[in-house]
């Protein structure tokens, strides 16, 4: 889940990361109203979670209040990247004099969290890593230690910032760290981490990711979440715990299990198809749950055929069946059904499917070859 620059920074202030004074508005005129109490001079920033809001203007200087007002008037009228600027943050204008990238992320490969830094910060960080990638420095962080004293002075002196600054560095270091670990975050990132000319380090950007899996343990969190940001179908599979994820093919798939999942998806594109979407209904999945995840499959209009192909160990191919049955009676379609059913009351299920004119298979491959000439021939 991503959280917006704003809501990042709140939970930064909370590990006593330097952040600049300022506060979110909805409207041109509650932005005026924040650059007076700022003193006028002031950051209008689009809050919404796509990159390059810089570049494409959704981000603007203002000098004065009046400014303010007309520039959050503009910002809120954007879309960036097909996504609408429902709130600008105003903050209190940064004298900047250097930029330093500052994060923290996961390191599948050596499997620890790693901290990353560059004297390189702003807005092309990705350029950086791509083109100069012995510009950013880094320290894996074991995980039952924690980040030691001795890896934000190896950062600091690898960035070859000024001694004077070790200290305060070190703390946001160490800030970022704990907000990373105590919020279940897959990033925390600040670009850029400024020196001021007060020579003060301070946010003026921030970014987390939040691991799904673990907002259970974080229903504030979880109440950030800003759904303008997601598909409606991506919306609608979590209330009923599928994972789902659009993709551009015709052929809807609907798999118990995430590497069987992907197995078939593979195995149709072997056969010459295009997937037209991930989705794992899950173990032991329900009627109601299958008959979502139909609805959810023949909502995309582009879909000419859907391939199921459920492995029952925990799943039940009878409650699967009845999912299907139950989907097809409150969704009227003409599209071609190829289901290869094998498992737990697999016969039982296939059973009930006897009579509903669909298209069987017994082995994967041969579903994925009806599949494919299902949609050649519609």
């Amino acid at each position: 889940m991503k959280l917006h620059e704003y809501q990042s920074k709140q939970i930064f202030a909370r590990y006593e990361i330097p952040i600049p004074r300022g506060r979110v508005a909805a409207t041109a005129t509650q932005a005026k109203e924040i650059a007076e109490e700022l003193g006028g001079r002031v950051v209008i920033k689009s809050q919404v979670l796509v990159g390059g809001r810089g570049k494409a203007g959704g981000i603007r200087l203002a000098n004065n209040p009046q400014e303010a007002e007309e520039l959050a008037t503009k910002i809120l009228g954007m879309e960036l990247k097909g996504l609408p600027v429902r709130k600008v943050l105003v903050d209190e204008a940064a004298d900047i004099k250097n930029e330093i990238y500052l994060g923290v992320t996961n390191d599948r490969a050596a499997r620890k969290p790693v901290m990353m830094a560059s004297s390189a910060g702003g807005v092309d960080i990705e350029e950086v890593a791509r083109v100069s990638p012995e510009k950013i420095f880094r320290v894996h962080i074991d995980p039952l230690l924690g980040l030691r004293d001795y890896q934000t002075r190896d950062l600091a002196a690898g960035i070859d910032l000024p001694r004077d600054h070790w200290r305060d560095f070190g703390k946001i270091c160490r800030g970022l760290w704990q907000a990373y670990l105590e919020n279940d975050a897959t990033l925390a990132e600040i670009n850029p981490l400024v020196i001021t000319g007060d020579q003060e380090l301070l946010a003026v950007d921030g970014k987390m990711l939040i691991d799904d899996n673990g907002l259970f343990r974080h229903a504030d969190l979880a109440e950030m979440r800003d759904l303008d940001a997601e598909a409606p179908a991506e919306i609608e599979a979590r209330k009923f715990g599928l994972t789902y994820i659009k993709l551009d093919g015709d052929i809807g798939c609907m798999v118990n299990g995430a590497g069987l999942a992907m197995a078939t998806m593979d195995i149709v594109k072997f056969f010459g198809g295009e997937p037209a979407n991930f989705l794992d209904i899950g173990g032991g999945a329900s009627a109601d749950k299958v008959a979502a995840a139909l609805r959810l499959i023949l909502a995309d209009k582009n879909v000419k055929a859907v391939l199921f192909n459920i492995f029952g160990g925990i799943t039940r191919g009878d409650e699967v069946a009845r999912g299907i049955l139950v989907a097809l009676q409150e969704v009227k379609t003409n599209v071609p059904m190829i289901i290869r059913l094998v498992g737990t009351n697999a016969p039982e299920g296939r059973a009930l499917l006897a009579d509903a004119n669909l298209i069987t298979a017994t082995t994967l491959a041969e579903a994925a070859q009806k599949a494919v000439a299902a949609t050649k021939e519609g």
